[in-house]
């Protein structure tokens, strides 16, 4: 759940910096659907950890969960859950001091939201107990492909921005 939600703020932080639904959105609900998703992903990922811990079938301690490689228990794929806890962190605390942070510094940090759903969709697909399940493959393919598209339609919007300020500046001089 901890990944579905934090792909789904991923696409809402593409939405709303990109704009691609300016005709039809409200910026300041856009942002606030953001930010209570990003919440919720905290929560989750904070369920999923306290579960672990309390798990008697395989028995982490709390160092397996915040230390890379520590664990027996499948590793590499721990080690991206917990790269990706991390890059969470980042990305939630300087979110938190946005207002303090020069605004290219944040952006900057906030970037990480991608590679830090890349790592926990590795995570999820390599350690998670529904990962052979039909279900759980189609969400994440879907989850995946839409994040992919969005992606890809912030970068093109964002170059043809670009672009029309070199134009512009042209134009002046």
């Amino acid at each position: 759940m901890a990944w579905v939600l934090l792909g789904l703020s991923v696409m809402w932080g593409i939405l709303l910096s990109s704009r691609v639904l300016r005709t039809i959105d409200r910026p300041a609900w856009l942002l606030d659907l953001h930010r209570w998703l990003g919440t919720l992903t905290w929560a989750t990922v904070a369920v999923h950890l306290i579960c672990l811990i309390l798990d008697s079938y395989v028995q982490f301690s709390i160092a397996d969960l915040f230390v890379p490689w520590l664990s027996n228990w499948k590793p590499a794929p721990l080690a991206w859950g917990i790269l990706g806890f991390y890059l969470i962190v980042v990305v939630q605390v300087s979110s938190r001091f946005m207002k303090r942070l020069p605004h290219k510094v944040w952006h900057t940090i906030h970037l990480s939201s991608y590679p830090s759903f890349a790592v926990v969709s590795m995570h999820s697909f390599m350690a998670g107990t529904d990962a052979n399940r039909a279900w759980f493959t189609a969400i994440g393919a879907m989850l995946i492909i839409v994040l992919a598209v969005l992606t890809l339609v912030r970068i093109i919007l964002l170059r043809q921005t670009r672009s029309m300020g070199q134009d512009r500046a042209r134009a002046i001089s």
